[in-house]
């Protein structure tokens, strides 16, 4: 089990404009579930490949699964997926990278993570995702998202094909720059479908960390765009409280509005962030 910064390229492989341009069309949150195997098909045709899988990773909770696809295993990979998202993430390599290496955790950085069958000490783990879909090894292509979270890209080698040549990984690195942007394209696509509220209340959090676990909990109702009555309801708390509470809030960002708490939320650039 081993992981590095993304090197540079020493093959001449390059990617046709028209799947490219294919490829950034197709970025949004209603084609996101075919990410996966627009990665596996991008990759397929130089690198021999089995699965491919895409994770987000964040604080405090299990991953999401954002997609997956297959080249005909025998076990049914969306079960695979639930099973490492519940139950043998924290075992995975890919977390060992995130950890071990915060001064790469830039956005424009990615981290390559391999990991064969054998470093797998876990028996289900092992068991479940790599020996019953005959996988023989993995290489993961990881970067740091706005939020402190974490984006996995990962390519599975069948038993087959055997391991990884060292001029295949190569050809993944190649691509990982246009592999990492696309997924974080669709990665952003789904947040904004899905956890704006919560993305938008993660910002605000990290400016203002001293924020209780109840500012927060209002902080993402309002920013969900709630009215009052709405948070009275939601918070379990009178409407005089509710009405308060707000103040309250917004007496600690030093704002007095709606509208500022939205600009705080959606600026740019934060102090201290690094590009």
């Amino acid at each position: 089990m081993e992981f590095w910064p993304l090197r540079p390229s020493t093959t001449d492989f390059r990617l046709p404009i028209e799947q490219i341009a294919t490829l950034l069309s197709r970025t949004s949150e209603r084609h996101g579930k075919l990410l996966a195997a627009d990665m596996l098909k991008l990759v397929s045709a130089q690198v021999p490949l089995a699965q491919c899988t895409i994770f987000a990773y964040s604080p405090n909770r299990s991953p999401q699964i954002i997609s997956f696809a297959d080249r005909a295993r025998m076990i049914e990979l969306p079960r695979i997926s639930s099973n490492y998202a519940e139950r043998f993430y924290s075992m995975d390599g890919n977390q060992q990278a995130m950890t071990a290496r915060p001064a790469l955790s830039t956005a424009d950085r990615i981290m390559v993570q391999r990991q064969a069958i054998e470093d797998i000490a876990h028996r289900d783990y092992r068991r479940i995702c790599y020996e019953l879909p005959q996988i023989s090894e993995r290489v993961a292509l990881l970067t740091h998202c706005e939020g402190n979270r974490w984006l996995s890209v990962n390519f599975y080698r069948g038993r087959e094909h055997g391991r990884f040549s060292p001029n295949e990984i190569n050809v993944i690195e190649t691509a990982a720059p246009l592999i990492v942007q696309i997924s974080r394209l669709h990665y952003r696509a789904y947040l904004e479908a899905n956890e704006m509220p919560a993305l938008l209340s993660e910002r605000v959090v990290s400016l203002y960390p001293e924020l209780t676990r109840r500012d927060q909990e209002l902080l993402q109702l309002m920013l969900a765009g709630c009215e009052v009555e709405a948070i009275s309801a939601s918070m379990g708390i009178q409407l005089s409280s509710a009405a308060t509470y707000i103040k309250r809030l917004y007496r600690k960002l030093g704002i007095s509005g709606q509208r500022e708490l939205l600009a705080l939320a959606t600026q740019r650039k934060w102090p201290g962030q690094v590009h």
